[in-house]
């Protein structure tokens, strides 16, 4: 079972470096960018940030998809992702699977010409758009992570 503790070790490595990039994103970076005189100027130090930002939470989701996905087979969980004992599991599912479309899809592919387009028009309504979309996403991820620590430890809604 070392093979199993492993796995878990970079799992649990890749999804601190993950929610936590996006927890000082959220609480710390963006506050502070909204108090710059000028909405441009926070914009543009936000995407230089965030684009750097992309290719570590790149990175933490892949180890973090790769290490879930190990376990998942070694231990044999698949029939717990269909209990409702297991929803925990869904939750990392889910939560690893939007995050892992945003970063390798949506952003590339359109997100970040849009952001770029909006800041332009509207910078400060797109500056609360895009904390109060980090906000929701944080949320969503530490409820995730309060749940799958619970429920790995056997507390149990059936």
């Amino acid at each position: 079972m070392d093979d199993v503790a492993i796995a878990l070790a970079i799992h649990v490595l890749a999804v601190v470096l993950w929610i936590g990039g996006v927890a000082m994103v959220t609480t710390i970076l963006l506050p502070a960018l909204r108090r710059f005189k000028s909405a441009e100027e926070g914009i543009a130090l936000f995407a230089a940030i965030e684009r750097r930002f992309a290719w570590q939470a790149r990175g933490a989701t892949l180890l973090a998809g790769a290490s879930g996905l190990y376990m998942a087979y070694r231990l044999k969980l698949w029939p717990a992702f269909f209990s409702v004992e297991g929803w925990w599991l869904d939750a990392m599912v889910a939560i690893w699977s939007l995050f892992t479309l945003m970063l390798f899809l949506a952003e590339p592919l359109f997100l970040d010409r849009w952001f770029r387009a909006r800041a332009r028009r509207a910078p400060d309504s797109t500056f609360a758009l895009v904390q109060r979309m980090h906000w929701v996403l944080l949320a969503l991820s530490l409820a995730t992570i309060l749940g799958a620590v619970a429920g790995s430890h056997g507390l149990s809604f059936g």
